[in-house]
């Protein structure tokens, strides 16, 4: 497999994404369902922003290793939230994960007015390999 990053700018460097991606001799693509903090027994989680925002990127990592892939081939990361200022002092949670695993993704993220019970955040993501 082979990516491209397409950056015509420089600014999004600093958000942890990039313009577009590129893939070219892909083998697999993986579509994951957007991944909350819903734990094992499938309670969804009351807890605080952050906490579910940290236990949503723990669902999403572990539903793309259990079918064979590698979050560093992430190309596409959405991102749902029912509060964008009470996500933003968290993100730096989410980038530092996405620097850990060297992840170049095309993002999107987006403010809507509920998600499923009592849930904050939700990430959804293309994989390839």
């Amino acid at each position: 497999m082979e990516k491209q990053s397409i950056n015509p700018w420089k600014w999004q460097d600093q958000r942890s994404y990039v313009q577009a991606v590129e893939v070219k001799q892909v083998t697999g693509t993986l579509y994951v369902s957007g991944q909350t903090a819903i734990n094992a027994d499938g309670q969804s989680s009351t807890a605080d922003m952050k906490t579910q925002l940290i236990e949503s990127i723990q669902n999403l990592e572990q539903v793309i290793n259990e079918a064979g892939y590698e979050c560093k081939n992430i190309v596409r990361l959405n991102i749902y939230t029912t509060s964008t200022p009470e996500l933003w002092p968290h993100f730096p949670i989410l980038q530092d994960w996405i620097a850990q695993h060297e992840i170049k993704q095309a993002t999107t993220l987006l403010e809507v007015k509920s998600l499923f019970e009592t849930l904050t955040v939700e990430l959804e993501a293309t994989v390839v390999r």
